[in-house]
């Protein structure tokens, strides 16, 4: 490993998640390729990027003019074109092994060392994506959560031989970006806080599931007691459904008991296509999803 400093990253997925990792660069001043395989995708991510840019330099959070960010900026459909040049790589796509290893295999021949291959996956360990890597001394894990303007704490968790300094490295870039890099000492399904949070998100489930209470109420409890601007239901939303069975049904398959199988409830919400924030329609209606921008997502307060 060198000592290069990062200064372009990619990101892989150009979901509300890597959106919002995109969004939180270019705010401190990286250069940035967004991907995706679909158009839609990156055509709605632009608009969110160009709203979020809009809204800090109105604040003067942003001293740059928008034309000068924008050149910052650049949405790809096209692999090796988006990550050409990149220091960084964050994939952020979803809570699938196989995508996931698939997609370091492919940057592993494209990009050779020093360039960093990091995983904002919630809950797959790198040990497990990184079956098809050569370089494996260059990748880990590097997990957001959302929002980042208030979650700006971010996990980062080594692979079976990731180097110090890649660890360092990631870490410092971390910083840059006024986020809180968190190490864990050793492998966990579900890191450091998706540990605790996962505890309450399948008491939360298993309230509403067994008709203990109304999701509104559980969420109620939890922002009063907590004193977050949203509870469990709101952040499942955010964080996408979708994710939130996979997750679920990792712990499930990985003990093997019951107990922690994902609601049938919640896999009807799938069948529907309510998916959450990104699809306008989860526990809550997002009827402005289309229009809100990554660090200004707030739920839609409950009757």
């Amino acid at each position: 490993m060198t000592n290069r400093r990062i200064q372009k990253i990619a990101v892989i997925g150009a979901g509300f998640m890597g959106t919002d990792i995109a969004s939180r660069a270019l705010l401190f001043g990286y250069e940035v390729a967004i991907y995706d395989i679909e158009t839609s995708a990156l055509d709605k991510s632009r608009s969110s990027i160009n709203a979020f840019i809009q809204a800090k330099i109105h604040h003067h959070v942003i001293k740059e003019e928008e034309a000068f960010v924008q050149e910052r900026v650049s949405y790809h459909d096209n692999l090796i074109e988006a990550v050409s040049g990149a220091d960084l790589v964050i994939e952020a796509v979803a809570e699938n092994v196989d995508i996931k290893r698939n997609i370091f295999h492919e940057l592993d021949e494209l990009l050779p060392p020093p360039t960093i291959l990091a995983s904002n996956s919630s809950s797959i360990p790198m040990s497990r994506i990184e079956t098809e890597v050569r370089h494996k001394e260059r990748v880990l894990n590097m997990h957001f959560y959302p929002p980042i303007e208030t979650m700006y704490f971010v996990e980062l968790m080594r692979g079976t031989e990731t180097a110090d300094e890649t660890v360092k490295k990631a870490a410092n870039w971390l910083s840059s970006l006024e986020c809180l890099p968190m190490t864990c000492r050793k492998e966990s399904i579900g890191f450091i806080f998706n540990r605790v949070w996962h505890a309450a998100r399948r008491e939360a489930m298993k309230v509403w599931q067994e008709g203990v209470a109304d999701f509104r109420d559980i969420d109620r409890a939890w922002m009063l007691f907590s004193g977050m601007p949203f509870g469990p239901f709101g952040l499942m939303d955010m964080i996408g459904l979708d994710v939130v069975y996979n997750v679920q049904n990792l712990y499930f398959e990985e003990s093997g008991n019951d107990y922690f199988k994902p609601p049938r409830d919640l896999k009807d919400k799938l069948e529907n296509g309510d998916l959450g924030f990104k699809s306008g329609r989860g526990f809550y209606e997002w009827p402005d999803a289309e229009c809100l921008q990554p660090g200004f997502l707030m739920p839609k307060k409950t009757d």
